[in-house]
This record gives structure tokens, C-alpha cells and sequence, in this order.
């Protein structure tokens, strides 16, 4: 691709991703990592609802569904909508590393229009690691996995400590996140990019 971004290629010393041994299995639906997300979470009525599941090796496929209040022009997604769809995709794959990470740089190629009521689907796949820097890249479909190509994406992730949502998250929020008494639920809130 001309005028490729060489922020988003990995160096020649990066390593090929590794899927972590606790990493959620091939198939297993990843849920939401935080109630209000926009991306992922239902505690948000105007999100996106997306459905990440861990795919084989160090890949997620996700869906969501192109509802009115994503349009941007009449009867069409927003773009923003759309890279968000790729960002929540892109983020979920740390799930399957077991870092904490967030988004570093998202490059996106829109290549069709997205009708409102259009099943969105996702694949997304880590293509290198280099240090904290995390490469990945997705594709979106239109209606299913063999469907027409609608965006393409290219990520860079950077590996952060929780410390990176607690020093800069509203308080509020974190305070709240933090106080949940289910385990589980507490340190998923932090494990993807907000």
C-alpha cells in the first residue's frame, strides 16, 4: 500500500505474537471488558454492542450491527462509528496476550459505504510484537465473513501498566471500577483499551 505509515511496520528485530497459555479458547465469546464502553459495553444505549470472539492463534472475529443512531450521512455508518469498530476489534486481541495495552496509532482505509441495519463483521489479527509495541491489522465485511470488504485497518499498540488508567481515568469511574466487588469484573475493566 503507497504512503503506508512505517509507524505501523514492525521493526526487523520484532517477534511473531505468541498467544498467551490462559488466553481465552478458539471460539469462547469475550464479552464485554467494561459496562461503558462504548465500544463493547450494553451499559451504553447509543454503542456499538460489539461481540468479540477469540479466533485461533492470535486472532478475534467480531460482529455488530449498524444501528440509525450510528449514521453519519443519511442512511449510512459514520466513519467514526466504523473506527471505532476496528479500534474495540484491534483492542481485543491483547485479551489474547494478557497485556494491557492501548492504541498507539489506527490507520484506516474506508473502501465502501455501510448501510444502517448492516451486520458488520470483523477479523482482526496481531502481526507482530517488538517490545511494548504491539502491530496488528483488521478487515471488516459487510453482512459475513466471505462479504464484501468495507474498511481495512493497521494498529500499533503500546503495552501499559493499570497505573496508565488510574493516573489519567476521571476519578469517578475508576474509583467505582475499582470498588466492584467481583474480581473478575474489576481488573477486566482495565485489561482493553477504553
Amino acid at each position: 500500500m503507497s504512503g503506508r505509515n512505517t509507524a505501523l511496520t514492525p521493526p526487523a528485530d520484532a517477534t511473531a505474537p505468541v498467544r498467551h497459555p490462559d488466553a481465552p479458547a478458539p471460539g469462547e465469546l469475550l464479552g464485554a471488558h467494561y459496562e461503558h464502553c462504548f465500544g463493547c459495553g450494553h451499559g451504553q444505549p447509543h454503542g456499538l454492542h460489539l461481540e468479540a470472539r477469540a479466533g485461533e492463534g492470535v486472532r478475534v472475529t467480531a460482529e455488530f450491527t449498524v444501528k440509525p443512531a450510528h449514521q453519519g450521512a443519511p442512511g449510512l455508518a459514520h466513519g467514526g462509528v466504523l473506527a471505532t469498530a476496528l479500534d474495540e476489534t484491534l483492542g481485543s486481541l491483547n485479551w489474547l496476550l494478557r497485556v494491557i495495552a492501548v492504541t498507539g496509532r489506527l490507520e484506516t482505509d474506508f473502501v465502501r459505504p455501510v448501510p444502517v441495519d448492516t451486520v458488520l463483521y470483523l477479523e482482526a489479527e496481531v502481526t507482530a510484537v517488538a517490545g511494548r509495541k504491539i502491530y496488528s491489522s483488521a478487515v471488516g465485511r459487510i453482512g459475513g465473513p466471505q462479504g464484501p470488504v468495507a474498511l481495512r485497518a493497521d494498529a500499533l499498540f503500546i503495552e501499559v501498566k493499570v497505573d496508565h488508567f488510574i493516573d489519567n481515568g476521571r476519578p469517578e469511574e475508576i474509583r467505582a471500577a475499582m470498588a466492584d466487588p467481583d474480581q473478575v469484573r474489576r481488573a477486566r475493566a482495565f485489561e482493553v483499551n477504553p
